[in-house]
């Protein structure tokens, strides 16, 4: 099978290297031409994938995969399509579908009788078939569910960890009609291996949802609950500190129950998924009260950490303040919707002195981000801890001289490292 991938980031990339693995033709399409350039050399173009760089280095040598800057070219030649193209809302929460209505666009232009296309960016409900159907059908003169199949078929994978969470999850599958759907879970038996999963309601494998915009409220609906959930952690967190308690450990209880799962709190989530998708679902319902309050509450979390760090050590205004970590989750390079911005906002509002560090960036990508960078071993008066790479589980005081005060917001630090500090745990009592 001939198969393109339409925007070759940090899950289309390994999506496209899965299906090369499996034996099918792929063609890679990215508006890159250095991430182009790259893939076609067989060097990952980012790092932190696991298994990433081998396997495409293979996939590239075997002549199974290729990338190219010609989209239209690449449908041409393909009888399916996969779309991972990004996503994002403004600030009004209003999503911004210009690259995707540009890739679509591209699509249209080769689009021949008889391919599937398949829409894995996550969408808010009713989008594959009112917007994506019609421009498809306008660019190309043929007629969705006739001459051609389209699906949605979400992403349900981390990065860092996308191999293998393709194969621990159900793929999910809806298309336009049952025809469309029949022949996107065919596509996906033939290009996805599954891990055999008991406690599944069912075997674990491809899933038919029915229709797309099942398959779109099943992907909004899991990262929402996951966005509530945190919300109430980080809402009994900042009881917790009040009441002098540690909620780590009331969250460990209340999870020994066999229906309960409580996410731990901290300074945000970040990334591509749980900042966004929430608000995708708030476009289609404006009503949902609960999912705009934890939406509201987590991205607050940042200034509440600079207001711990506040109460503790008193006035920041002139303050060196070092931040360390930018990417949202540690052992990933990405730094979309990172707490890191919030964190920083909420410190230069108090007047500090911020810097910035994390292993993963140079010093000339800090400053590309708009901070100033900051080496351990500097002298500073606070810290806090926005991401939780592993480089800094071991560091202690006297890896930052002059420091007086710290705030955890990722529970990595030992608190005993940092004895004779003013040190502060989110959703722990001082």
């Amino acid at each position: 099978m001939k198969i393109a991938v339409v925007a070759l980031g940090k899950i289309g990339l390994p999506l496209a290297v899965q299906f090369a693995k499996k034996g099918h033709q792929v063609i890679g399409c990215d508006v890159n031409q250095k991430t182009v350039d790259l893939i076609n050399a067989g060097v990952e173009p980012f790092p932190g994938e696991n298994f990433l760089a081998e396997y495409l280095a293979e996939v590239v040598n075997t002549g199974h995969l290729r990338a190219t800057t010609d989209t239209s070219a690449a449908v041409t030649e393909s009888d399916a399509v996969v779309i991972v193209v990004p996503l994002f809302v403004n600030d009004e929460g209003i999503p911004d579908f210009g690259w995707m209505d540009d890739a679509t666009a591209k699509i249209a232009a080769g689009l021949k009788p008889g391919t599937l296309i398949s829409y894995e960016t996550t969408l808010p409900v009713g989008t594959t078939r009112n917007r994506f159907a019609p421009a498809l059908e306008q660019g190309s003169g043929l007629q969705a569910g006739v001459d051609f199949h389209l699906v949605f078929s979400p992403e349900r994978v981390l990065t860092g960890r996308v191999f293998a969470d393709l194969r621990k999850y159900p793929k999910l599958v809806g298309g336009i009609d049952d025809a469309s759907t029949a022949a996107g879970i065919a596509f996906y038996e033939a290009v996805l291996d599954f891990d055999d999963r008991p406690d599944l309601s069912e075997k674990n494998g491809v899933w038919n949802l029915g229709t797309s915009e099942a398959s779109e409220m099943a992907k909004l609906a899991e990262t929402t609950y996951r966005d509530v959930n945190i919300a109430l952690a980080n809402q009994f967190a900042i009881f917790a500190e009040g009441a002098n308690i540690d909620i780590a450990k009331v969250i460990a209880a209340s999870n020994s129950q066999p229906y309960s799962h409580i996410h731990q709190p901290g300074i945000a989530v970040g990334g591509h998924c749980i900042p966004i998708y929430p608000r995708f679902y708030l476009w289609n319902d404006p009503l949902a009260t609960v999912v705009r309050s934890a939406r509201e509450a987590n991205a607050a979390m940042p200034a509440h950490a600079v207001k711990l760090l506040a109460d503790e050590i008193g006035n920041l205004s002139g303050k060196r303040v070092a931040v360390l970590g930018i990417s949202y989750r540690g052992g990933v390079k990405e730094s979309a919707f990172s707490g890191v911005f919030g964190v920083v906002t909420a410190l230069k509002a108090r007047g500090a002195d911020v810097l910035v560090q994390d292993p993963m960036y140079s010093d000339e990508e800090i400053v590309s981000l708009g901070f100033s960078p900051y080496t351990i071993g500097e002298p500073v008066d606070a810290v806090i801890l926005q991401a939780d790479h592993k480089e800094y589980k071991l560091l202690a005081k006297s890896n930052f001289p002059g420091l007086t005060g710290v705030v955890d917001g990722r529970r990595t630090f030992d608190p005993k490292n940092f004895e004779g500090t003013k040190f502060r745990v989110i959703g722990a009592g001082a």
